[in-house]
């Protein structure tokens, strides 16, 4: 079973996705929050699986409750999905550095919206290629963070092909295809990476890949 918490100002907005939610076997919500102080105290009491968070929310915005729940060790296995009206807005970045797993497009369609919290329990990344080319394009050109690329030099050859992949959106069937190795090999590789770089998941080797200089921006 699937524990999801929402978190969300906009009541109407809870309550359609909750009614999606409760239409399947396998997704169980299990608490509802207004604001993120209401939600990160209600992660910390349910430990769910994904945390659907909105971004822009009073008392404790998204980002600052994805920031502290990516923090709380208590809370590892919470995978955080950014919900958003805009699309690719100025959040989106700031949100996947501070530890979201992904983010969803508030207009979605079901089957979207119910694939994603499945792929992101499961502790995948919500990037497609396409949303990782714009978040590259529009966010290339800031300064880099002066602790970009720590670590770096503890990954091995592979270790490090495999972030790129990862960066450029394969899954881990692709990443082997391309590696010439199994799947499993291939998800060893990323995890030993994931570790050494102290990545979350793998929303946060795509941020580290692009800042530290792994892959360059392509042309959309």
């Amino acid at each position: 079973m699937i524990r999801v918490l929402l978190v969300d100002d906009q009541p109407l907005i809870r309550s359609g996705f909750r009614a999606l939610l409760d239409l399947e076997e396998d997704i169980e919500v299990v608490a509802e929050a207004a604001d993120g102080s209401e939600g990160l105290k209600l992660a910390q009491e349910h430990l769910p699986d994904v945390a659907l968070v909105d971004i822009q929310m009073p008392v404790l915005d998204g980002i600052e409750a994805t920031r502290r729940i990516a923090a709380d060790p208590a809370l590892t296995g919470v995978h955080v999905v950014i919900l958003t009206n805009y699309g690719l807005d100025e959040y989106v970045f700031d949100a996947l550095r501070a530890g979201a797993a992904g983010f969803l497009v508030k207009d979605v369609v079901p089957e979207d919206f119910l694939h994603a919290v499945r792929v992101a329990a499961r502790g995948d990344a919500l990037l497609a290629p396409s949303i990782t080319r714009k978040l590259i394009n529009r966010y290339v050109s800031e300064p880099r963070p002066t602790d970009a690329g720590t670590g770096l030099e503890e990954l091995t050859s592979r270790e490090r092909e495999a972030v790129v992949l990862v960066a450029r959106g394969l899954n881990n069937d692709e990443i082997a295809d391309r590696m010439v190795i199994s799947p499993l090999t291939a998800k060893t590789h990323i995890n030993r990476a994931m570790i050494k770089l102290q990545a979350r998941d793998r929303a946060q080797l795509v941020v580290f890949a692009y800042e530290a200089g792994l892959v360059a921006p392509r042309n959309s």
